[in-house]
């Protein structure tokens, strides 16, 4: 694999900004496995939860080595703390991540534009993230996977166990109702169309989140969304995602090697 940190303008947000991008290069290393394909290889977008940036999924998890046989590309952009939005007081980041990400990746980089080819998954604000991406482009992609993802965010605001940090909630959000629009992934699941792409949800027993989780996938059942549910024991952290994300892997559905 080649691991590249690129650094590069946006034009959505007006400034610089980052991804880590790991490309399939077919060799393979003592200990190391390897693949390519034939042609543009398929690609995940892998999204970064609230405290962390572009680099957090190579640095805390063995990403690099889990998907090296796969021949799969993983994209890692960096948004803040934006919840993958379009601020009421900031940058337009929703803008930055479902329209400039793609195309500026494929024009550094050889990356299929298929939709068969093409994955979404993220942790926690970026599990909200990836499943937001997919419900309202389920145009653009095969499969769609949230970790511990943050899923019922309209009524995360005033949760007595974990309210959202009123200072992220005024960036992102400022005085607008989340419930209803297109930021709240439990209405867009509800108003979805049939073709969707493959679902996955994944939640520790443990995690602050979980009941977030089951009301989506109580909503998706209620709809006859099919999706691909683990909730099994586990808590919010990176012990949890890095064993989860290798089921991810797992699950996509690739053309796998051989």
């Amino acid at each position: 694999m080649a691991r590249i940190r690129c650094d590069f303008f946006s034009t959505a947000l007006g400034m610089g900004t980052s991804m880590t991008v790991l490309l399939p290069d077919g060799a393979a290393g003592i200990g190391m496995a390897g693949a390519a394909t034939a042609g543009d290889p398929p690609v995940l977008y892998l999204l970064h939860g609230l405290t962390d940036d572009d680099t957090v999924w190579t640095r805390r998890t063995s990403i690099e080595r889990y998907v090296a046989p796969l021949g799969l590309a993983v994209v890692m952009p960096q948004v803040q703390r934006s919840f993958y939005c379009d601020e009421a007081h900031g940058n337009r980041y929703w803008t930055f991540l479902s329209e400039e990400l793609p195309e500026v990746s494929r024009s550094f980089f050889r990356l299929s534009d298929r939709r068969e080819d093409t994955f979404v998954a993220g942790l926690s604000m970026g599990g909200y993230g990836a499943m937001k991406w997919a419900l309202r482009h389920p145009d653009r992609f095969a499969a769609a996977a949230s970790l511990s993802g943050a899923l019922n965010v309209a009524h995360r605001r005033h949760h007595p166990t974990s309210p959202m940090d009123p200072a992220v909630w005024h960036t992102v959000w400022g005085d607008r109702d989340v419930a209803g629009p297109d930021d709240d992934t439990v209405a867009l699941l509800e108003r979805a169309g049939d073709d969707l792409p493959a679902l996955y949800v994944a939640c520790g027993t443990k995690d602050f989140l979980y009941d977030d989780n089951t009301r989506f996938v109580d909503t998706a059942h209620r709809r006859g969304v099919p999706v691909t549910v683990d909730f099994s024991p586990g808590d919010h952290d990176w012990a949890y995602w890095d064993a989860k994300i290798q089921d991810v892997l797992a699950w996509l559905p690739l053309q796998r090697n051989g």
